[in-house]
């Protein structure tokens, strides 16, 4: 394409393109966009190095001329502006997430990696915000998909998107590096596995952490189970010796962030007493153990069951800390399993979630598109049978109204040219392809969408870290009402047009469309 318009003398043709999306993804009514930050970092490295220029000319058909491609070996994204919306910010169907204008070519030769920037980012952020929504603020939520995500590359922006979208760590260390992302894990079931007696303990010793006095953990692990056995009425017969040995171990090795896997061989019969003895012999020499991670099995029944053990070992040796003890919960959750276990009363702090997450596997992209809308100002409509496919023609502004109840009542596009919604003053707004849908809006607050993020070659924004994009996909999510963010058949957020504009795409319309004959 970029050789066609060379070849037919449209180097200087300016052109707007739009890249937004149709339908919002999970089955729910809002997006949030991300992606903006690595857009920038694009456009501001955008060139073609002598090695691209030598594969593009084997790669590209013969007979291209030797000019074009040193056309090519000169073009920047100096003389592009681009305007977008905040990234973290929720944003809806028809509304351009960015709008590109520029140089034809450049600008055509930007869309695929805009788009493959932005559609997985937005995807991902916009799944991990529904995680972050249904199960609850106060539940920690845990990033574990590297193995199950689309190669290294899917994995990192899993990790940091899900960050964004409000998960608290990742068990991705080079995430951890990279973006600054806590991180956060567990040991696997092969760490427990990989022990079959107490007699392979190599190391059994422990110092106390204030007055350094060393005491056998086994010693004392085995000492607690036996008095922990009566009161949880199970039997120290039933439990395994080797995942005894592997928690006292594990424990030897992280004192102050015992956390153990406990449904290896049996949760109530082993996990759960082999746990509780080695946090007590922690314990006594000045530590205290994190919690527990319940990876298979029924996770409400479990997380009940160990809350309630960890309850009555607090009232039986006077430590109240005790009862608080972190429970984490994995297994291939997705959002109804959490919402089921919210109706089950579960007992869970703490939810891993890799596979659903990552992959997002209730819908695997997005569907952002790169349409244009105007060259040598002059709006351009793409025109379909299908009447979701027929673009907005024109460089538009955004704006977003609120009511009175102070939440964001409608997302309103106008022409450039127009002036903007003021606040206290009627204003219509337009149904773009339905006559009869329109409706008289007073708003309370009017906010301004778009800003210049791009601009003569630099980057015109100083751009917010990754916490404050996290805090702004809240903050953006509370300005909806509860009924758009609601998991069961939410409400739809309206997206609508000026009277202006709706007139105007109507009279391109018609103006573009073929009229057929009869006969």
């Amino acid at each position: 394409m970029a050789y066609a318009y060379w070849k037919s003398g449209k180097i200087d043709d300016h052109a707007v393109f739009d890249l937004f999306f149709r339908t919002n993804p999970f089955q729910g009514e809002f997006t949030i966009f991300a992606g903006l930050e690595e857009c920038l970092k694009f456009l501001d490295s955008f060139h073609y190095s002598e090695t691209d220029i030598e594969y593009l000319k084997h790669a590209l058909p013969q007979g291209i001329e030797d000019e074009f491609f040193e056309y090519l070996s000169q073009l920047t994204a100096k003389d592009v502006t681009l305007y977008a919306i905040e990234e973290g910010s929720v944003a809806f169907p028809r509304v351009p997430l960015i709008k590109v204008a520029g140089p034809l070519i450049i600008v055509q030769l930007l869309e695929t990696t805009l788009l493959t920037l932005v559609n997985y980012a937005s995807l991902m952020a916009t799944n991990a915000a529904r995680y972050r929504m249904v199960a609850g603020k106060h539940i920690h939520l845990l990033e574990f998909g590297l193995r199950r995500a689309q190669g290294p590359d899917g994995g990192l922006s899993a990790s940091k998107y899900s960050y964004i979208g409000g998960f608290d760590g990742t068990s991705n260390v080079l995430a951890g590096k990279l973006f600054n992302i806590p991180v956060k894990g567990t040991h696997a079931h092969a760490y427990i596995t990989s022990f079959t007696g107490i007699d392979e303990l190599k190391t059994r010793l422990l110092q106390h952490k204030e007055d350094g006095t060393t005491r056998d953990l086994l010693e004392l692990a085995m000492e607690h189970r036996a008095a922990i056995a009566s009161v949880l009425d199970v039997s120290t017969d039933e439990s395994s010796e080797g995942e005894l040995a592997a928690m006292v171990s594990f424990a030897i090795a992280f004192p102050d962030g015992f956390m153990a896997l406990v449904d290896t061989y049996d949760v109530k019969r082993s996990g759960l007493l082999n746990f509780c003895a080695v946090a007590l012999g922690l314990n006594d020499q000045g530590y205290r153990a994190i919690g527990i991670r319940i990876d298979s099995g029924d996770l409400a029944y479990l997380s009940c069951l160990a809350r309630e053990t960890f309850e009555r070992i607090a009232e039986r040796f006077k430590l109240p800390w005790f009862s608080k003890l972190t429970i984490v919960a994995s297994n291939d959750i997705n959002e109804d399993t959490i919402l089921s276990l919210n109706e089950q009363g579960h007992k869970i702090d703490c939810f891993g979630i890799g596979t659903h997450l990552v992959t997002c596997q209730r819908q695997p992209a997005l569907g952002c598109v790169y349409k244009m809308v105007e060259i040598n100002n002059q709006p351009r409509i793409k025109l379909s049978q299908d009447v979701g496919k027929v673009t907005m023609p024109g460089s538009k502004n955004v704006f977003r109204l609120y009511g009175a109840d102070g939440h964001a009542l409608i997302d309103l596009l106008q022409r450039v040219d127009e002036n903007p919604p003021e606040v206290g003053q009627k204003v219509l707004c337009r149904h773009p392809f339905q006559e009869s849908k329109r409706a008289y809006v007073i708003p309370t607050q009017v906010e301004p969408l778009y800003r210049v993020y791009w601009a003569e070659g630099r980057v015109a924004q100083v751009l917010p870290s990754l916490e404050e994009v996290r805090e702004r996909v809240q903050a953006s999510l509370r300005t909806l009402r509860q009924d758009h963010k609601r998991t069961l058949n939410p409400t739809p957020y309206k997206v609508a047009v000026s009277d202006n504009l709706y007139n105007f795409i109507h009279e391109l319309w018609l103006q573009n469309a073929p009229i057929g004959e009869l006969s």
